[in-house]
C-alpha cells in the first residue's frame, strides 16, 4: 500500500539518523564502561506490523468497506468511458464531422471528470488509511515502549537497513496488538 509506505518513509530518515547517533553513543558508552551490564538492542519492523497485525488488517477491511460504494461507482464510470472510447474508435471515422467532434468533446469532458473523481477518491482513501494507520502506529509504539521497559532494552530501533532475527521484537509487538493487551513478559508466549 502506498499510504503505508508514505507514513513509514516520512519519518524513516529522521529515525534512521537518530538511531545511528544512538547506536554510536551506545557503542562509545559500552567501550568506556565495559564492566557495566550488557547493552540490549532490539528492532521492530513497522512495515511488517502494518501488513500483518490484526488491527491493521481490520483497518484495511474497514476502509475497503467504507469506500466500496465509491469504488463501484468509479468502476462504472471507467466502463462508460471505455465504451465511449470504443464508440469513438469504431464509429468516428464514418461519422459526420460535427457528430464526431461532439462525441470527442463528450469523451474528453467525461475523461476529465473521471480523472478528477479518481484523484479525489485516491486522496480520500489515502487520508482515511493514514488516519487508521496512525492510530495503529501509536498503539504499536506504546507496545514497543512496554517491551523495552519490561525486558530492559536500552534501545529499540524502528528503521534499519538490516537487523538480526535475534534482536527482532516485531512478533511480540504483533501478538500484543492482536491480543489488545501489553506484550508478554520475557519467557512467556
Amino acid at each position: 500500500m502506498v499510504g503505508t509506505q508514505e507514513i513509514v518513509k516520512e519519518k524513516g530518515l529522521n529515525r534512521l539518523m537518530s538511531g545511528v547517533c544512538c547506536a554510536l553513543m551506545l557503542a562509545a558508552a559500552g567501550g568506556v564502561s565495559a564492566q557495566s551490564a550488557e547493552t540490549r538492542i532490539g528492532f521492530v519492523n513497522i512495515d511488517r506490523i502494518l501488513r500483518e497485525a490484526a488491527p491493521a488488517k481490520v483497518a484495511q477491511e474497514k476502509i475497503e468497506k467504507e469506500f466500496k460504494h465509491r469504488d463501484d461507482e468509479m468502476a462504472k464510470l471507467a466502463e462508460q468511458l471505455r465504451k465511449l472510447q470504443d464508440t469513438l474508435d469504431k464509429q468516428g471515422p464514418v461519422m459526420a464531422e460535427s457528430d464526431r467532434r461532439k462525441l470527442e468533446r463528450d469523451f474528453n469532458e467525461a475523461n476529465r471528470e473521471f480523472q478528477r473523481k479518481q484523484r479525489e477518491f485516491r486522496d480520500d482513501v489515502n487520508q482515511r488509511r493514514n488516519e487508521e494507520l496512525q492510530g495503529i502506529l501509536e498503539r504499536a509504539n506504546r507496545v514497543v515502549k512496554e517491551i523495552a521497559e519490561r525486558e530492559k532494552y536500552d534501545i529499540i530501533f524502528q528503521d534499519a537497513v538490516w537487523a538480526s532475527a535475534r534482536i527482532d521484537v516485531t512478533e511480540k509487538v504483533i501478538k500484543a496488538l492482536e491480543a489488545g493487551r501489553p506484550a508478554a513478559a520475557p519467557g512467556k508466549p
